[in-house]
């Protein structure tokens, strides 16, 4: 790093000859002992700001050491022993297990030998030896953090929580001690909750931090192969500049249309239909393609609901699995498919996991622009909703202006394959695609 104030106190103590005298001068107890002490091996940045808030929002790029930051956090509070009860509340419940409490930077790994917690997957929790306690929560289901109190919070990538709910119920239980606290570590994303933080000062500390920042401590092979190949896009700055991004100008949906009253609701009423769409990876040897998997239904009133985005990088048995699992557990009527680049591999892959399914091919026979639009259209008149958000599908949306991007917007392309399917009818769909067709080429 060439900012001396982005080192922590051991790269700055190992660039000088005295410092690595000293260092080595340590008998093994002190060498152990500092093994363990963040405050030595931390950067700045990653330490907690200090004065009185309530929030600490630390929103940081892919790598920057955001999570081993959440974990030191809850360590220190814990040894204190100013939080006897933690929320440990990710995305989804794999989440919290995985990174926060088994992962590489989380809480188990940097715990030291004579403070050890003992894990208790089953009933989700972790405890101290000082009795401090803390339970993980999924964010998927807000309703559980509806009763527990507590004085002590980690949340990990607020960005992609899907119900606002969840942080609701967390914030009106933090309650406990004379000094109740929370850490938010997240990638930003414009949701209107991280705006929300991002802009309140009186209660709230912001920290920023970027992947570079970290680059001593990351794989080469992730510096050449990933942040070079986002460095200087919109989204390299997301991800790894860690800016908080407004909406992009031509784009055919914003924020605040997601956002409006009734975009989003926490439950949708009897569906008439639904469909499970698929927009498989354009190119399925690159990492950067996904395929797209969006579920959707049609209401007696004619209002479309997003229900699901399972989109990811999958291969084709991974993806037509899960497409015929959102298809079964749905109840979904068919299976809507895109066959420009697969052809009949798409129906012939799902049918190799079950022939019994329903399914329907569909052709692009026009650019993505002139089919999104449509679809656009429908949630400017509010007949489309969300059930619950859906980060990384509406980051597609509120960037997709109709130039060729990298990555391909393959989640998007699967709502609009979906919503098309389900809302707009042949007659109505020709009609319309022919307007915007004819308005899209008088704009160029």
């Amino acid at each position: 790093m060439s900012d001396d104030a982005e080192r922590s106190l051991a790269e700055r103590l190992l660039a000088s000859e005295a410092g690595r005298r000293a260092l080595a001068a340590l008998d093994e107890r002190e060498a152990a002992a500092l093994l363990y002490d963040w405050n030595f091996i931390a950067r700045p940045k990653q330490l907690a700001p200090q004065g009185a808030w309530l929030v600490w929002l630390l929103l940081a790029g892919r790598g920057f050491g955001k999570t081993r930051s959440g974990a030191e956090w809850v360590r220190a509070r814990v040894e204190a022993g100013s939080a006897g009860r933690v929320a440990l509340v990710a995305p989804t419940a794999s989440d919290a297990r995985d990174v926060m409490i088994e992962g590489e930077s989380g809480l188990m790994a940097i715990a030291p030998p004579q403070f050890r917690p003992h894990y208790e997957p089953s009933r989700r929790r972790l405890t101290w030896p000082n009795g401090a306690v803390a339970t993980s929560f999924s964010a998927d289901e807000p309703e559980r953090l509806r009763g527990p109190q507590h004085d002590a919070a980690w949340c990990d990538e607020l960005a992609a929580w899907r119900y606002e709910e969840a942080w609701d119920n967390l914030l009106l239980g933090l309650r406990l001690g004379r000094d109740p606290r929370c850490v938010v570590t997240t990638t930003p994303r414009p949701m209107r909750l991280v705006r929300l933080l991002a802009s309140s000062p009186e209660w709230v500390a912001l920290s920023r931090g970027r992947t570079y920042e970290n680059a001593a401590h990351l794989a080469p092979g992730f510096l050449a192969a990933i942040v070079k190949r986002y460095e200087g896009t919109r989204l390299g700055r997301q991800e790894l500049e860690a800016e908080l991004l407004e909406d992009v100008t031509g784009a055919l949906w914003s924020r605040a249309l997601l956002e409006r009253d009734g975009a989003r609701v926490a439950a949708v009423p009897e569906l008439r239909r639904i469909v499970v769409a698929i927009d498989p990876a354009a190119t399925s040897g690159e990492a950067s393609d996904e395929t797209g998997i969006v579920v959707a239904g049609l209401s007696q009133e004619g209002h479309g609901y997003v229900l699901d985005d399972l989109s990811g990088h999958l291969t084709p048995h991974q993806w037509a699995s899960r497409a015929l699992a959102a298809y079964r557990a749905r109840a979904a009527d068919r299976i809507v498919g895109e066959v420009n680049n697969g052809g009949e591999m798409v129906e012939a892959t799902l049918r190799a996991v079950d022939p019994a399914a329903a399914f329907k091919a569909v052709r692009a026979s026009r650019g993505k622009i002139v089919r999104a639009a449509p679809v656009a259209a429908l949630y400017e008149k509010g007949r489309v909703h969300h059930l619950g958000a859906f980060p990384a599908l509406e980051d597609q949306m509120c960037s997709f202006t109709g130039e060729r991007a990298r990555p391909s917007p393959d989640r998007l392309d699967a709502l609009v394959w979906a919503l098309t399917e389900l809302m707009i009818e042949k007659e109505e769909a020709a009609g319309l695609l022919e307007f915007y067709r004819r308005q899209f080429e008088k704009a160029q």
